[in-house]
């Protein structure tokens, strides 16, 4: 990848970083030569912060993420009465920007942890505290890595920082050796950093995190393309560690968790990582994001309390109707009302109107800061979820076990409780998934994931490593071929429509592609 800047133009990138979290709340001083810098632990701890603001990229979860990339898959499409390219609608070129921008802001974190591992032995601290800081960096760049290879497949492998501009000839890797990478990564970070209790908030690394999400990359690497199966094992092994450590619980109110990422309100047993955005874009030192704007029930007035939404995704008839109607999680997920009018006011929507229904999981009502910006909000947006755990843990026991265990069962009915409304501990045989086999249970373990985790950028990712995205997309184009749906959201149905196969990886950017004769393009670009 070109690098635009010499060293130090990367290390001003690292220290000025303007952001106002707990974790994050620095402010940039004077410019510095690199040679001169990790001198002390403030010095290292602003380094760790360039590495953590990535997070909040536009291009990653400050806003393409939950919406653009066409993550959610078969549970939304963007509303347009118009047709719209891109990523969001499986229609998209090899110079689409929101590719080529998801990709850069990618390969910017991997440098920014680079440079610092580089440079971490010059700063005079503790050494634990040393240690604390590499496993977080650790632990990004293999995420950062997690996200390259199952978003594109083979990606080039860099472990040392750009020093140069022209070091651009550089091969794609083989996933397998880029996950092995990301395993080393993680699994050096997991004895450096602190456990989820000592962290107290989910914006930070801890063990939990590093924990839930390695279970997380092994069951990615068990499915599609790799299929690597023995992974299941160290699946189930990493997610039962969250499990069984006694620091997480399901929060018993499932939207009660979304009014918290709106309220910077931190709920450590439940939600284990997630990236922090506060402010309103009139301070000098923030970062917003577009969670509940983007993904909102829309609103076009600037109302103090509701707020300005754009309200851009709409949710599928398939995703509706994948919920009993006795599940409360149904109506927080998908919008049941519109705003109408000054001041706005909810008028429901009947029970036919389906596709006009927005993501309703991120509102504005619940913010906290004002006054309310017109598109960035301070809504966090969540990374690992315990019922996400819960849910990982589920489907690898069963893999290793041939069959649901008892175990398995009790993980994902706490799930399924506590999304009817019910205490998570005492089994209810009208909710319970009881007398299944193999095949049903996984089946029905992975609508459950979708009921659950609906519009957190895991959906597509969960049904490639399946092998079932192009069949539920297919699913869902025939769903809008005999459901009634307004003129002017029919343009949604293109989203499915136009996915195939090719479409379980990105293209590589024809920007990438023109620096570096050394790659190859995916199939079907």
């Amino acid at each position: 990848m070109k690098r635009k800047y010499q060293i130090i133009i990367a290390l001003l990138a690292i220290v000025f970083i303007s952001s106002c979290s707990k974790f994050l709340d620095v402010k940039p001083k004077d410019s510095i030569l690199p040679e001169e810098y990790f001198e002390t632990e403030e010095q290292l701890n602003k380094a760790l912060i360039g590495v953590y603001d990535v997070l909040g990229n536009s291009a990653l979860y400050g806003n393409y993420m939950h919406g653009r990339m066409g993550l959610d898959a078969d549970e939304g499409f963007q509303r347009s009465s118009t047709l719209v390219t891109g990523p969001i609608t499986y229609d998209v070129e090899t110079a689409d920007l929101t590719v080529k921008n998801f990709w850069a802001a990618l390969y910017d974190g991997i440098n920014r942890a680079n440079f610092l591992l580089e440079n971490i032995h010059r700063s005079q601290m503790d050494e634990t505290k040393r240690n604390e800081v590499k496993g977080q960096v650790l632990f990004l760049r293999g995420y950062y890595y997690f996200l390259l290879v199952s978003n594109f497949g083979d990606v080039p492998l860099i472990t040392a920082a750009s020093k140069s501009v022209g070091n651009t000839q550089i091969a794609r890797t083989p996933s397998k050796q880029v996950y092995e990478q990301i395993e080393k990564d993680m699994l050096a970070a997991e004895p450096l950093v602190k456990s989820a209790p000592e962290v107290g908030f989910g914006g930070k690394i801890s063990k939990s995190a590093v924990w839930g999400i390695l279970a997380k990359v092994y069951l990615y690497w068990a499915g599609y393309p790799l299929r690597d199966q023995t992974k299941y094992e160290q699946a189930r092994k990493w997610s039962s560690m969250v499990i069984t450590s006694g620091g997480h619980a399901l929060n018993p109110s499932y939207q009660q968790i979304f009014i918290n990422y709106a309220q910077d309100k931190y709920d450590i047993k439940e939600s284990i990582w997630e990236v922090e955005f506060w402010g309103n874009d009139a301070e000098a030192y923030t970062e917003s994001g577009r969670v509940g704007s983007v993904l909102g029930i829309a609103n076009s007035t600037d109302d103090p309390v509701v707020g300005r939404v754009l309200g851009y995704i709409n949710t599928t008839a398939t995703l509706y109707r994948r919920y009993e109607d006795t599940d409360l999680r149904r109506d927080w997920t998908i919008g049941p009302f519109r705003y109408s009018g000054t001041p706005p006011a909810k008028i429901n929507y009947s029970a036919t109107q389906i596709y006009q229904r927005n993501v309703g999981k991120w509102r504005r009502e619940y913010e906290v800061v004002s006054p309310k910006s017109i598109i960035s909000t301070p809504q966090n947006y969540p990374l690992l979820r315990y019922s996400d755990v819960l849910l990982m843990y589920a489907e690898a026991e069963t893999e290793v076990s041939g069959a649901p265990t008892t175990a398995a069962y009790k993980a994902v009915n706490e799930v399924r409780r506590r999304g009817y409304g019910k205490d998570v501990n005492t089994p209810d045989a009208t909710i319970d998934f009881s007398g299944m086999g193999k095949a049903s249970f996984l089946s029905a373990l992975q609508d459950e994931r979708s009921r659950e985790l609906a519009f957190e950028s895991i959906r597509k990712g969960d049904l490639v490593r399946w092998g079932l995205l192009v069949n539920k997309m297919k699913t869902v184009e025939a769903d809008f071929g005999k459901d009634i749906v307004p003129d002017n959201l029919k343009h949604g149905a293109k989203t499915f429509k136009s996915a195939s196969a090719r479409d379980v990886v990105f293209p590589i950017p024809a920007y990438e592609m023109s620096l570096n004769r050394l790659l190859v393009q995916n199939y079907g670009w």
